[in-house]
This record gives structure tokens, C-alpha cells and sequence, in this order.
């Protein structure tokens, strides 16, 4: 299938369940981005210290926004493949089942994230060279980006998702990319936006961000849809296929 028609499918998964889709991340996504701002100011306040600090409560809000955003991953790819099978599904209940799916999604996405920071910080040490491994750490994210996906749907491992999402997408690697490349503009509109609304006060810059947020799961519909077309066009065994 190709990516425009990809792309026109998750436009209409999206527009056809957003307010499922609303009602089960939005209460996430607010959470996220709260606490998302509270790090963003503490870290410029400890960065113009002379001696920074960085304390117990800011190691626990790191960890409450790695869990909040593996609950919201899980939430979003358990309504997407239920919906997709054709199944009725509240928000309420997708939550609870989505629970499950935490402690395995943390795993992935610590492993999966080291993995793909690990050429830009490595070429970084070298000054020019960091755009080889910005280049690197951006085409890792690409051959991991259904890492989540695999731990929900398929029911496995972190490390047999990393493994399987490195092979899975290696034929899909230039769609996985410009499926990917549509972080760019939403984050230069959603960066703009949030600046105006910091001006105004923070009330304003939560509702924003959490907009922005919410239209960027866009990104995550489109990514699942390639992800099970070309699951479901895996060849099946022939009748002498030797076991």
C-alpha cells in the first residue's frame, strides 16, 4: 500500500474515533505536559545556579513521566488494535487492560531510547561529527519505532520487540521515515503556539501544549497502520515448506 493512502486511512481513523481517542489521552496528555513544564522550569532555574541541585522529587517527577507516557502508548495501541479488529470498546476499559502493558513498555523504551541516543552521544564527543550521529540516532528510531507496538499487540518481550521491530522494518524503513518526519512541522507550529500562550501564563500554555500533543498521537495512528498493514501481508507457509 502506499503512503499516501496509508496516511488517508489514518486521517480517517483519527477523525472517525477522536473523540474516543479524546476522552482516553487527553487526561494523560494533561498530566504529561504538566508535569513536562514543571521539569522544563526547574531545569532552567538549576541551569543558571551556580551550583545545581537536582533532588529525590526531580528523579520521581522523571520516573512519573516515563510511566504516564508508557500508560499512554499502551492505552492508545490497545484502542487502535481493538478498533481495528472491529470491536466496540469504552475508554474506561481500555484503560484498565492498558495497565498490564506498563511495566513491559518502561523496559522497551529505556532499552530502545539508549539505543538510539547512543550515536548522537558518541559522535557529540567528536564536535562536527555530531550530524553523522544525530543522522545514526534519527535512522534507529526509524528501524525501533514499532517497538511499542510489538509489546501490546504481539504480547512479547522488550527485547525480543527491539529485535523483532529492527527486522520488521527493514523493508519499510523510507515510509517509517516520512511517517516520521511529520514530528517536524507539528512541533514547529506547536512550539510556536506554546510560546505566545507562555506569555499569557501557564493556565493558557498547559491547554496548548496538550492540544498539540494530542494532534501529534496523529503520528502514532499513522505508524500503527503501517505497522499492521504489512504485519498482515506476511506470505503465509506453503504446503512444502519443511518445519
Amino acid at each position: 500500500m502506499s503512503l499516501s493512502a496509508i496516511l488517508t486511512e489514518a486521517y480517517n481513523f483519527f477523525r472517525n474515533h477522536v473523540r474516543q481517542l479524546a476522552a482516553l489521552t487527553i487526561p494523560m496528555l494533561i498530566l504529561q505536559v504538566i508535569i513536562q513544564q514543571w521539569l522544563g522550569g526547574e531545569m532552567l532555574v538549576q541551569s543558571q545556579a551556580e551550583t545545581p541541585e537536582f533532588g529525590a522529587i526531580h528523579g520521581a517527577a522523571m520516573m512519573a513521566l516515563l510511566l504516564v507516557f508508557s500508560l499512554l502508548i499502551a492505552a492508545l495501541t490497545l484502542f487502535m488494535e481493538v478498533r481495528s479488529q472491529g470491536y466496540d470498546v469504552t475508554p474506561a476499559r481500555v484503560l484498565k487492560e492498558s495497565f498490564t502493558f506498563v511495566p513491559p513498555l518502561l523496559l522497551a523504551g529505556v532499552f530502545s531510547g539508549l539505543a538510539i541516543l547512543m550515536p548522537f552521544v558518541l559522535f557529540a564527543a567528536f564536535g562536527p561529527l555530531w550530524l553523522i550521529g544525530l543522522t545514526m540516532s534519527f535512522y534507529l528510531f526509524a528501524r525501533l519505532a514499532f517497538v511499542n507496538f510489538m509489546v501490546v499487540v504481539e504480547r512479547i518481550t522488550p527485547l525480543q520487540a527491539i529485535k523483532a521491530s529492527f527486522n520488521f522494518s527493514k523493508p519499510v524503513v523510507l515510509k517509517t521515515i516520512m511517517v516520521l518526519m511529520l514530528y517536524l512541522p507539528i512541533s514547529l507550529v506547536g512550539g510556536n503556539l506554546s510560546a505566545v500562550a507562555a506569555q499569557v501564563g501557564a493556565p493558557l500554555q498547559i491547554i496548548v501544549d496538550t492540544v498539540v500533543a494530542f494532534f501529534s498521537l496523529f503520528v502514532n495512528v499513522a505508524l500503527f497502520r503501517l505497522y499492521m498493514i504489512n504485519r498482515n501481508d506476511k506470505p503465509e507457509p506453503s504446503d512444502d515448506t519443511i518445519a
